[in-house]
């Protein structure tokens, strides 16, 4: 399947956008952890109606609005990722979600006893559709500003921008995505 790409300038910095027939399939800061990561080598620079769609809903974000409509989306990844997507998708803007409450709650879908947050923050981390699949909502349970392929000061800005209450919440000294 053919991918597309565009670039859009954010007030965060610039990002990579990507989607296919389908829908989005990218979305990704310059110089992001992951970075085009799952991108075709073939894809084109072309614009697709996916991405006036996607700078709608951008601009609205980035005014500090909750975008009233979500871009087509085409989540490309394993059962397991493309469900941990799914659920970060139902977060709530303006609130948070732990690893752990996510891990346990496919733990529950699944009917098994319980699930590794470590393996949730790996679905989480490769999370190819920044800031529209909400990964920047996730947090640890302690109240760690942890993993966020972005940066932790885009994460900041981000939760911020939404009205999240940043009490309890701090960077840890040691993080993966600082």
């Amino acid at each position: 399947m053919m991918q597309y790409t565009t670039r859009y300038e954010t007030p965060l910095g610039r990002v990579l956008l990507a989607a296919d027939e389908t829908g989005l399939t990218g979305l990704w800061f310059d110089g992001a952890k992951y970075y085009a990561a799952g991108l075709n080598p073939q894809h084109e620079e072309k614009e697709v109606p996916v991405f006036e769609t996607t700078r709608r809903w951008l601009a609205l974000y980035f005014s500090g609005q909750e975008p009233d409509h979500l871009p087509p989306v085409h989540l490309i990844g394993s059962p397991f990722q493309r469900r941990v997507w799914e659920i970060m998708l139902e977060i709530p803007y303006g609130q948070t979600m732990t690893y752990k409450e996510l891990a346990v709650r496919i733990a529950e879908e699944r009917g098994i006893p319980r699930m590794s947050a470590q393996a949730v923050g790996g679905a989480v981390a490769h999370n190819p559709i920044s800031i529209i699949l909400p990964c920047h909502r996730m947090v640890g349970s302690n109240g760690s500003l942890t993993g966020y392929a972005g940066g932790i000061p885009r994460k900041i800005e981000l939760l911020k921008l939404e009205g999240v209450p940043m009490e309890g919440l701090f960077v840890p000294a040691k993080s993966t995505a600082l």
